[in-house]
């Protein structure tokens, strides 16, 4: 019978890659990709030669139906990400709401994904948490910022790195520039860095930089945790 295999894929360190990841990319007929010029560069590490297809979030409607037709023909597919586990904070839910609709088995292949990795590494409570992804950039940004002020589970943000400095400031104002946080960036890569501190002290950290880069998780304490 045919299956969808969601794989989780490293996010920043290729060794990271599981044993049993590089067992199903090599056994699948088809592996789609978030984008396939990102993900030749892990699979060409591991020398995985499958033919691939790209699955992101441009053209997810329209090879939903590519995936479930080959899936319904027989042949074995995997989905991957850029970097991390498919469905988080990217298209892969769809393919798998689809594998699920028409009666298809669904596997995860699990792995390393920089929300919980962010989380572990931020000295905050990670017994409850909210995983928020992206916050909408406009319209309900303020509503939801403060509903997420009023939280008391730890919460999880994902940010580019040119507006980084620009959510630190609205976190101060919406949840009080004492709030403990945490801005998790490059997490496994070369240049990692966790810096931890009120939300005041992590806006003027990053005003003073002359840049910012890399792929950024933050971390906030709830409203009632203190030290």
């Amino acid at each position: 019978m045919s299956t969808l295999f969601l794989v989780a894929t490293p996010i920043g360190n290729l060794k990271d890659f599981s044993p049993r990841a590089v067992e199903v990319l090599n056994s699948v007929d088809y592996i789609a990709c978030e984008d396939t010029r990102t993900s030749s560069k892990l699979l060409q590490a591991y020398q995985i030669n499958k033919p691939t297809f790209s699955f992101h979030q441009h053209n997810e409607h329209k090879k939903v139906d590519y995936l479930t037709d080959l899936l319904m023909s027989g042949s074995q597919v995997a989905l991957i990400t850029d970097a991390g586990m498919p469905g988080i904070s990217d298209p892969g839910f769809l393919a798998s709401r689809a594998a699920h609709q028409k009666g298809i088995p669904v596997v995860v292949i699990p792995g390393p994904d920089a929300a919980t990795t962010a989380l572990a590494g931020s000295g905050l409570p990670c017994d409850r948490y909210v995983f928020e992804g992206f916050l909408p950039h406009k319209k309900g940004r303020q509503k939801r910022l403060k509903e997420l002020a009023e939280e008391e589970r730890t919460i999880i943000l994902y940010e580019s790195p040119n507006r980084l400095i620009k959510l630190l400031r609205e976190l101060g104002e919406y949840f009080g520039k004492e709030r403990l946080a945490a801005v998790c960036r490059e997490l496994t890569k070369t240049y990692e860095e966790i810096t931890r501190a009120p939300l005041s002290d992590l806006q003027q950290n990053y005003e003073n930089r002359d840049s910012v880069k890399g792929e950024i998780v933050v971390i906030i304490a709830g409203k009632k945790y203190s030290e």
